[in-house]
Parts: C-alpha cells; sequence; structure tokens
C-alpha cells in the first residue's frame, strides 16, 4: 500500500470538488459482450458465477484508481483489492458476503472461493472486517435485465469502495449480453477510468483463454 500525492493542481482541486459533495458517487450501466466467454465457460464446465467474480475482480485489479480508497485526509493504494460478493444462504432468504483473497491466478481463485462460499452457505456473515477498505463489492441478480442499478452506501464518512454488479444475461442479434453496473466515488474514479474498466473486460471477455491462466 502507497500513498498518492496529486501534483497537478486541477487534479487536486477535482478531488476536493467531488469529495465535499453530499452525494459523490456515479453509476454507469452498460451491456457487455460476453458471447465468448459463455461459450468457453461451456466447453471448459468452468462456474458461471464465480468466473463472473474473477474476472470482475480482475478487471478492477488492473485499474489504479479502481485501488484507491481515502482515509482521512489521505489517498492510499492498495496493492490488490479484494471481492466481496453476494452468495445465497441455506439458513434465510437474504443473502450473506463472501469475501475472497484476490488472486490473478484464476484456478487458486476458484478454489478458495469454492471453500469460503460454502461456509458462508452455512454460516452467513455481514460483516466487514474493522479498519479494512481494501474490498471489492459485487453483487448478483440473476433474475434481472437490469439497464440501471443504485446501491446503498454510507455518505458520512464517505464510502469509496466500489460497487460492481451484474445481472440476467440474454441473447440479442446472435450474441450474448451482461448488464454490468459499476458505482464509484467520483472524487476517485472519473469516466475516463469507468470507461477503461468496461473496455478491459469486454477485452478480457472476447479472449477469455488468455486470462484464465
Amino acid at each position: 500500500m502507497k500513498k498518492i500525492q496529486f501534483t497537478n493542481p486541477h487534479r487536486k482541486k477535482h478531488f476536493d470538488f467531488f469529495r465535499a459533495m453530499n452525494h459523490p458517487h456515479f453509476n454507469v450501466t452498460a451491456q457487455v459482450d460476453i458471447s465468448q466467454l459463455v461459450t468457453y465457460i461451456k466447453d471448459n464446465d468452468l462456474p458461471f458465477s464465480l468466473t463472473l467474480v474473477y474476472f470482475l475482480s480482475r478487471t478492477a485489479n488492473e485499474i489504479q484508481e479502481f485501488r484507491w480508497r481515502i482515509r482521512g485526509e489521505d489517498i492510499v493504494e492498495h496493492e490488490s483489492v479484494h471481492p466481496s460478493y453476494t452468495v445465497s444462504t441455506e439458513s434465510s432468504d437474504v443473502f450473506s458476503f463472501c469475501t475472497v483473497p484476490y488472486t490473478s491466478e484464476y484456478d487458486k481463485f476458484i478454489h478458495i472461493a469454492t471453500d469460503i462460499q460454502q461456509k458462508m452457505w452455512q454460516d452467513p456473515n455481514l460483516e466487514d472486517e474493522e479498519g479494512r477498505d481494501d474490498y471489492l463489492f459485487l453483487s448478483a441478480m440473476p433474475w434481472i435485465r437490469f439497464t440501471s442499478m443504485q446501491h446503498a452506501m454510507q455518505e458520512h464518512p464517505g464510502d469509496c469502495v466500489p460497487r460492481i454488479s451484474w445481472g440476467k444475461y440474454y441473447t440479442s442479434e446472435n450474441k450474448t449480453w451482461l448488464p454490468v453496473s459499476v458505482q464509484v466515488h467520483h472524487a476517485l474514479v472519473d469516466g475516463r477510468h469507468t470507461g477503461a474498466y468496461f473496455e478491459l473486460l469486454e477485452s478480457m471477455c472476447s479472449s477469455p483463454e488468455t486470462w484464465l491462466i
């Protein structure tokens, strides 16, 4: 982890401007082409939801602004940020959080995530570890082909952990599409960075064999 110092005065003003807002977050939802990814998952008998969690997490980890967090008057950059995603439970009809340590090694990630997910199924938990902000909050709404999304967030002090969600995938024009929502703190992440997230995610999904290693 390292501290970020803005040397450009306009970038510092941009940070201060959005940080002072009561609601400094913005959300972008786009339809992502996952045709090649779905085919690869089916051909190789891979877990669909966990593979998506891996792709969404790896994309965020590749973009440094998605690893930035506000701590008091400082900005820190984490070396890695770790997915905390929603899973169903056997004890209730509401979800539990499942936090998995991020690794870019796909097989290792899936193995660890499967084990932790099973534990959350039996012993659900909604509590984050106190003092940690190196999360990515992920959630699935596989029943809805949504076109927008808004998440509950802590306003004061500002919660700057990105929220990334996906919905029901569908077929149109001979392609398979997945609605993906990205909600971020505008003082840290701008539209250009969010655009880079979607571009990289689509690139990964178009050549999954390159990334699932």
